[in-house]
């Protein structure tokens, strides 16, 4: 894990620090399924995060790394009886295979980001009690074909005040016919609500919530969420950011040496529904120019010189 020490690992799963396991495995199930690359195949950060989100909980999970990540020593490799077995820490796999390795449900689906799962179990033609040997019957028929069944998917634009409280969405469908469905409270952006059975053939219909503002904020609950692109050199030696907040713009210090990935809190920053206040998190995404003048290259091929004789050096 690079730059462990500069991640908060409490902050990527959205918890307070000290939160007991049972939070911890909750808050790890819910962000694994927000972030993760099946359900968000229109955002390019969402195998970074998943792997980050991951990461995170393979520490936090684990009494003897926990306690190396806090002290600021070097995270000792996974291993061994300490902590539970992280699945998939160090990459993804298809979303099925993803969910029967935390719930045991197969291939059952998620219906929303943020619920619980659901199973659905249904006898097979043909299957009952078994019967005690006696006089031999025939088979049963084969069951009569049946239509395939199509999931289908509307986008679903809310404000940030309808994803806080839960809206009424009116919607028709491609066969005409027409759903009343109301959001429910604290939604936020990429949620993927199902409505089981109501598409063409039986198929489910998904509502791809998306809830962000003009400026690229983006909600989560009672979280704001902004990704602060940084040149490379502004990233290494740190600087001052104007950043956008649902109250106006801040100006933010990132500090020296920060990553991509890397998370800074604006506390107070977020959604306010009644005592509580929610808190904006600022992601930093380090963005290389496409293009360089002759005097920047040479400026990077130094770096790369000086860092390769550093190595040889150490």
């Amino acid at each position: 894990m690079a730059d462990t020490a500069a991640i908060d690992y409490w902050e990527v799963l959205g918890l307070e620090p000290g939160a007991d396991a049972s939070s911890l495995k909750r808050a790890f199930r819910q962000q694994a399924r927000r972030w993760h690359p099946d359900l968000n195949g229109d955002d390019p950060r969402a195998e970074e995060r998943f792997k980050l989100v991951n990461e995170a909980y393979a520490v936090l999970s684990d009494p003897r790394r926990r306690a190396s990540w806090e002290a600021g020593e070097e995270i000792p490799a996974h291993g061994g009886t300490a902590g539970e077995r992280i699945p998939f820490a160090s990459g993804f796999p298809s979303f099925e295979d993803y969910l029967e390795e935390l719930f045991g449900l197969g291939a059952a689906e998620p219906t929303d980001d943020h619920g619980d799962m659901e199973e659905a179990f249904e006898q097979e033609p043909g299957s009952g009690p078994i019967e005690e040997p006696g006089d031999v019957t025939a088979s049963p028929p084969p069951p009569p074909p049946v239509q395939a069944a199509a999931d289908t998917e509307t986008p679903v634009d809310l404000e940030p005040e309808q994803a806080l409280h839960g809206t009424r969405l009116e919607l028709e469908l491609t066969d005409g016919s027409a759903v009343e469905v109301w959001t429910p409270p604290l939604a936020g952006d990429g949620w993927r609500l199902r409505l089981a059975g109501v598409a063409p053939g039986g198929g489910d219909h998904f509502l791809h919530l998306r809830v962000r503002t003009p400026e690229g904020l983006r909600i989560d609950g009672l979280r704001v969420l902004y990704t602060l692109e940084l040149a490379p050199a502004e990233a290494v030696l740190g600087c001052h950011a104007t950043v956008p907040t649902l109250a106006g713009s801040v100006r933010l210090r990132v500090p020296p040496g920060s990553s991509s990935g890397r998370l800074l809190r604006l506390r107070g920053r977020g959604l306010r529904r009644g005592e509580e206040r929610g808190d904006q998190l600022v992601e930093l995404r380090i963005v290389v120019p496409d293009h360089l003048s002759e005097a920047e290259e040479a400026l990077y091929r130094r770096l790369l010189e000086l860092a390769q004789e550093e190595e040889e050096l150490g």
